[in-house]
């Protein structure tokens, strides 16, 4: 089936996510809680019918091992995760009762460098880190189709206040919307060129394989980069990125069992063609459909590929 074609159903079902996967995303809205309860045992684990979601949504620790990425951004799992401290000199981490802050060590270094440069050169107090990946990756019980194997991460549009959220703010702080209630532009109340700043500076990162924002981010890139534009190539506009940005990178040296997409071709994306799609009445004010569409079934373990079992029976890292 045509993806344009199912894209308004989608949206209007709130199902629309990144390449490779079409259900919700878990937004900045959504709240955390100060007390997240264990998730209670699986009566019957083994179960082939089980969703795959509900055995990694289990797992509290990464897998132990070096590092190591298996499948698809969207179909996959990792082993050997890194978690990026909650808590560092030019970043914060959002909605901890998640514990969605690990990633392959290429991920968290890249956040670690970005907000750095985002201070530095784009004048932004620090990043809001929304959610990398689970501890060992797999497909998440809310939320994201992607992310799924610790080389994706959301960073919010929100810069970070000058001070140390409380655990409670983390939480149930809000991120700022970005697009004007028409959805044809930016909010010119909350969009500033240090947004620019900063998406940039994780766009020019050579390990950088994409970046999602939403239609009008996009839009009003284009229209304020100045200089070599050559990074706007890899910003792409996707559904449900309203308050926060999504990177994306390759796949790091040493996992041959993980799948990047192609890269991005040299083209800006910024012609009145290529964005005309996203401004379009069915995307902007889509139709309900006449006959609800069934739900997708879940991913189950044995639509994984084979190794991801292995890091499931792993042994939890030592921390």
């Amino acid at each position: 089936m045509n993806i344009r074609a199912i894209l308004p159903l989608l949206l209007f079902f709130g199902l629309a996510a990144p390449i490779g996967a079409l259900v919700p995303s878990a937004v900045a809205q959504d709240k955390g809680t100060l007390h997240p309860k264990p998730l209670p045992p699986l009566a019957n684990p083994d179960d082939p019918a089980l969703a795959a979601k509900q055995l990694f949504g289990r797992k509290t620790l990464p897998a132990a091992g070096a590092p190591y990425v298996i499948g698809f951004y969207a179909r996959g799992c990792i082993a050997g995760a890194e978690a990026l401290p909650v808590t560092g000199p030019t970043w914060q981490v959002m909605r901890l009762s998640r514990n969605r802050n690990w990633a392959h060590p290429a991920m968290v270094a890249l956040l670690e460098r970005v907000s750095a440069k985002a201070r530095r050169d784009a004048g932004w107090p620090g990043l809001l880190i929304g959610d990398m990946a689970q501890p060992r990756g797999g497909p998440m019980l809310t939320g994201h189709a992607s992310h799924q194997i610790g080389l994706d991460a959301d960073v919010w549009l929100t810069p970070m206040p000058n001070r140390l959220l409380s655990r409670n703010e983390r939480e149930e702080m809000s991120a700022v919307m970005m697009v004007r209630r028409d959805r044809l532009d930016i909010d010119p109340r909350a969009w500033t060129p240090s947004h620019l700043g900063v998406i940039r500076a994780a766009a020019r990162e050579p390990s950088v394989e994409r970046i999602f924002v939403n239609a009008a981010i996009k839009k009003a890139l284009c229209r304020e980069a100045k200089g070599d534009r050559s990074w706007l190539s890899k910003v792409r506009p996707m559904y449900g990125h309203d308050y926060h940005f999504h990177i994306r990178i390759k796949c790091p040296p040493g996992s041959p069992q993980c799948e990047s997409q192609p890269p991005p071709g040299p083209a800006e994306g910024c012609g009145a063609q290529d964005l005309a799609y996203w401004f379009s009445d069915a995307v902007l004010h889509p139709k309900p459909p006449k006959t609800p569409p069934k739900p997708k079934p879940p991913i189950t373990l044995s639509q994984l590929p084979t190794a991801c079992r292995q890091v499931l029976a792993a042994p939890d890292a030592r921390q």
